[in-house]
């Protein structure tokens, strides 16, 4: 099967951050922190504080296959969608 039916359907407005790592990262707020600040597509994404991060996980707006997602939650290897509900 190609490699696209696996990525997950991205809810409706909702912001897509794909992580790719090639090695396993500790925590997800570290890593998406930086790849929100390194993507073009979304100048609020890029512009985000980490207390407003923090928000959007408080408040369950950071979603990984859907599911909400914790700042502390490592990430694999591989590329990882996440959505964010702006």
């Amino acid at each position: 099967m190609p490699a696209k039916d696996n990525i997950p359907p991205q809810p409706a407005g909702a912001a897509r951050i794909t992580l790719v790592l090639e090695r396993r990262s500790d925590r997800l707020d570290g890593i998406l922190l930086e790849a929100m600040r390194m993507q073009t597509e979304n100048k609020k994404l890029r512009e985000i504080s980490r207390s407003a991060l923090k928000a959007l996980f408080a408040a369950h707006k950071i979603l990984i296959k859907g599911q909400p997602a914790k700042p502390s939650s490592s990430i694999a290897t591989g590329t990882t969608y996440v959505d964010i509900l702006i």
